[in-house]
């Protein structure tokens, strides 16, 4: 068996490291460029028109492909609204369900198939409404209609139609932007001139630049997927453990179970792959660690040494400081 899994799309080596870019993925860069110039000079001509909803909206997004740790500070932040006396509710593409086309109320016992992973994992650790559509403004629509007063957007910085009055760029601090082009030749899904316009900039990992809020990933216990007590991340120091996920960047999972003293051996899925109980026939019953993500849709064929791992984020009190400064206080459309 192979240390790492081969099921995963890997992004093209040129993307995160100095080897040359071919000439095909160059010119498809040039050509989305000007692409996605002309619909951001649209928007700013209004001849494609912006929506404002009737309570402040915060984006929280990336300017690269794949994962950053937008999950883990949706729910770190819509935590922190609750403690301020805010009724947040979640907006999500719901990315990799069964319909996309259909919007749909996603609650903790949504299956992940019909309600998307992230979404699920959102609504079960926070409790609040989470609404699933393509269409992030009718979303927030009907997140206001059922009682909140601040909508959260996970993941559109690209959904321009949606207008917004906080947006926050996250980062991963280990591969930032890549070799900073432009799909396919890069990992860019606008030009990094665009985070710097975002109101707050958050490192996931890695050392701040200025401008920048560090974010770090906490996990401290280990909970079996078929329930019981936690278990403490640290009992699994100096134990070999299959390590499972299917996250925009599986590496930084494995480093940080590594960052443990714990034995991995690695195998990383695609992002939101749906799992069968065939993709953990690994030959051996060593225990098996994943991301909470990955776990929410792997309850139905469990095993008793499967175990998630829940992460929360942890920034700087002065961010929330910050960032709550700046949210406009509305009165809450159904008092």
């Amino acid at each position: 068996m192979s240390e790492v899994s081969k099921s995963r799309h890997v992004p093209p080596d040129y993307w995160y490291s100095d080897a040359p870019v071919p000439v095909h993925a160059r010119a498809l860069a040039a050509i989305y460029g000007g692409l996605i110039g002309l619909r951001a000079r649209l928007y700013r001509w209004g001849v494609l028109r912006r929506q404002r909803l009737a309570v402040p909206v915060i984006v929280v997004g990336n300017v690269t492909v794949g994962g950053t740790g937008k999950t883990p500070l949706t729910i770190g932040l819509v935590q922190r609204l609750r403690e301020a006396g805010f009724k947040p509710g979640v907006a999500s593409r719901g990315y990799g369900r069964a319909n996309e086309e259909q919007p749909l109320w996603v609650e903790a016992a949504t299956p992940p198939d019909r309600g998307g992973d992230e979404p699920v994992l959102i609504a079960r650790r926070t409790g609040v409404p989470v609404r699933v559509d393509r269409d992030r403004v009718a979303a927030g629509r009907a997140l206001i209609a059922a009682g909140c007063d601040v909508v959260v957007c996970d993941d559109g910085l690209q959904h321009y139609r949606l207008r917004r009055d906080i947006e926050i760029e996250v980062i991963d601090g280990q591969r930032r932007y890549g070799n900073g082009r432009l799909l396919p030749a890069g990992p860019l899904r606008e030009p990094i001139e665009r985070g710097a316009a975002c109101d707050f900039r958050v490192l996931n990992g890695g050392e701040p630049a200025f401008g920048e809020w560090p974010m770090r990933l906490h996990t401290d216990a280990a909970q079996p997927l078929r329930g019981g007590r936690p278990r403490p991340l640290a009992s699994f120091a100096g134990q070999r453990v299959h390590a499972v996920a299917g996250i925009g960047h599986p590496q930084r999972f494995f480093d940080n179970l590594r960052g443990l003293g714990i034995g991995v051996v690695p195998h990383a899925f695609d992002d939101h792959h749906a799992y069968r109980g065939e993709d953990f026939a690994f030959g051996s019953e060593l225990p098996v660690l994943m991301t909470e993500k990955d776990a929410v849709k792997c309850a139905a064929f469990a095993k008793d040494w499967y175990f998630s791992v829940p992460v929360s984020a942890r920034l700087p009190e002065a961010f929330w400081v910050a960032l709550l400064d700046r949210l406009p206080r509305t009165e809450s459309p159904n008092p």
